[in-house]
């Protein structure tokens, strides 16, 4: 019988981690599926399904320090390896800096930055193992700060950080690491902050979502499948080679160099 190679994608209930997981499902035998949202989960693990892949679904907060062991212990008993692992999930609130509290930094911090950090460290001797592959997902926000979504600026700039630490002990261990960067990317979760960001601007939802690639410096925004095939990439033997990177993919919104 073949090995089977297996990925894990978090986030994959929506938006860029659906996305990648279905992406995925054209590379890999097994596609480990994590999100909060069963009725959303369980339609992305039939679409990978249907693209030839096996689904495994796993419900489950990643704000909670014991999901990320329930997640590699599972998958490892069910397949005995891990082949690549991307950090997807996590939101964090676009809330002015003098505004956030610290209940809001601590949830960003919970599940994006620290979801990530504890299931790569509970996936770490499997990916050595298998001289494996972790993408962490980021922002392009890390390289142009602003007050009004300053936690999405510092968390992500955090993950580039964690991305780095990871990939340098990678380099003695065969595990690849990187991070990718998304610019503006119409996914649900970006409509539902226009639904939200129109009204205070006095625009209507189809004004503010056509005024902003302008306002952004870009000439549409991206799709989530875009971001995936790049995902796809980083963990495909071809960038095997590509480790501590911190990738941009954004349109050309960020101007520094």
């Amino acid at each position: 019988m073949a090995t089977k190679s297996v990925a894990i994608v978090t986030g994959a209930s929506q938006g860029i981690g659906r996305a990648t997981a279905l992406r995925l499902a054209r590379d890999f035998s097994v596609i480990v599926l994590v999100a909060r949202d069963k009725e959303k989960l369980d339609k992305t693990a039939s679409d990978v399904i249907s693209l030839g892949a096996e689904a495994v679904v796993y419900v489950l907060d990643l704000r909670q320090p014991q999901s990320a062991r329930t997640i590699i212990e599972g998958t490892l008993k069910r397949f005995g390896r891990i082949d690549a692992l991307l950090n997807i999930a996590g939101a964090v609130p676009q809330i002015d800096l003098f505004q956030l509290t610290d209940a809001q930094w601590d949830d960003g911090m919970a599940l994006k930055l620290n979801g990530a950090r504890r299931l790569t460290i509970e996936a770490w001797n499997a990916l050595k193992a298998s001289q494996g592959s972790v993408v962490l997902i980021s922002g392009s926000a890390a390289f142009d700060p602003k007050p009004e979504y300053a936690a999405v600026a510092t968390i992500n700039a955090a993950i580039n950080a964690l991305a780095k630490a990871f990939a340098e002990q990678g380099i003695k261990d065969g595990v690849q690491v990187n991070s990718v960067s998304p610019g503006a990317v119409m996914t649900g979760r970006r409509q539902s902050f226009f639904e939200k960001w129109a009204p205070a601007h006095n625009l209507t939802v189809e004004e503010a979502i056509k005024i902003f690639p302008e306002q952004a410096g870009i000439t549409r925004f991206g799709k989530p499948e875009e971001i995936a095939d790049l995902m796809s990439y980083l963990v495909s033997p071809a960038a095997k080679w590509m480790t501590g990177a911190s990738i941009r993919m954004d349109g050309g919104e960020i101007k520094g160099i």
